[in-house]
């Protein structure tokens, strides 16, 4: 089958309202695509600012929000079609743990409970001896146990417990992609290392795939592989995160690099400074790239048309700045721009 190794995001698209009864329509998430090999176990970062569309496209792939146009394909098969037994097996496949750890559980439902219920309806294990070696094993891998969390409710955990708890459930089901959404963002610094030191064990000893959503490019370059760049529902830069973060191709990137505090001023003097943002709702409906209003090299074109992506050294880039921009040129690529 065509793609069976491969997770796929095709050109989706998702669109929520706004205004009056929400009649009128804006993109949150613009024509994103992305492909990931399940065979070459990596984390891939999706970064960007608050309202950039990460939770969005996180959501998407996890299958509680559908897409308006496009859709996500695991090993070929289109997740949003997946029905029964099919969807199961996905659940199994794809697992998530989500920002704060806190929320993820009820507060006045014990711990374990969630556990027993995961390995039973999604495992469809039954047999008690298995059950418990199972939940104990997910737990020790996360530097925990079984006796440690039995009968307990989520008050007398810490955060960093509790996250440790979340990863460790979603391991029951033995997946194959993790879907980490800011999963150190509500926790203390000292604590961030340690969640993020797991993250990594589970790509070098569990050959996971795990797509780490973040707007912290510090976590992101210490623990990530590849990087996608997303500004108002649009995906902007992808490719290593070394040459990304190393030599940052679109403005927006390089904005968001020159955030992070350096010691060496001169180095914060690649790109012009950026103008000030304007409201977000009305850059997301900005026809051609969401950036323009802000971008130091922005032109007419950048205005009215979606670049295309192009390859800069091994780096997809959306930006007219790599691109000899010629009239005819347009209609050309108009029609690629929404891919």
């Amino acid at each position: 089958m065509k793609g069976e190794n491969k997770l796929e995001v095709e050109d989706v698209t998702k669109l929520y309202g706004y205004g009056l009864l929400g009649l009128k329509k804006f993109k949150a998430l613009d024509s994103i695509s992305m492909e990931i090999d399940l065979e070459k176990p990596k984390i891939v970062v999706v970064a960007g600012e608050t309202g950039s569309g990460k939770t969005t496209l996180l959501r998407i792939i996890m299958g509680v929000v559908k897409p308006d146009i496009g859709r996500v394909l695991y090993r070929g098969y289109d997740i949003h079609r997946l029905r029964g037994s099919a969807a199961k097996w996905y659940r199994r496949e794809v697992q998530p743990v989500f920002q704060d750890p806190y929320e993820a559980f009820n507060p006045l439902r014990r711990i374990d409970s969630y556990f027993y219920d995961t390995i039973r309806n999604i495992c469809g294990v039954r047999e008690k001896n298995e059950i418990e070696y199972r939940i104990d094993e997910s737990l020790r891998f996360v530097g925990l146990g079984l006796d440690r969390i039995s009968g307990k409710y989520p008050h007398e955990f810490s955060g960093g417990e509790l996250q440790r708890i979340s990863i460790a459930r979603a391991l029951l089901t033995g997946p194959k992609v993790l879907l980490a959404d800011e999963p150190v963002s509500m926790l203390d610094a000292t604590l961030r290392v340690g969640i993020l030191n797991i993250l990594k064990d589970l790509k070098e000893k569990l050959n996971m795939i795990i797509i780490y959503v973040t707007h912290d490019l510090s976590t992101a370059y210490y623990i990530g592989d590849d990087i996608s760049i997303m500004y108002r529902g649009t995906l902007v830069e992808y490719g290593s995160i070394s040459k990304v973060y190393q030599e940052p191709r679109h403005p927006y990137t390089n904005a968001l690099l020159n955030s992070i505090l350096e010691p060496d001023p001169s180095l914060r003097e690649r790109y012009p400074a950026i103008k000030p943002s304007s409201l977000e709702l009305k850059e997301f409906l900005i026809a051609g790239c969401r950036y323009a209003n802000r971008c130091p090299f922005a032109k007419d074109v950048c205005w009215h048309t979606l670049p295309p992506f192009v390859d800069v050294d091994g780096v997809s880039v959306r930006c007219w700045k790599y691109l000899d921009y010629k009239t005819s040129s347009v209609d050309r690529v108009s029609s690629k721009s929404s891919g």
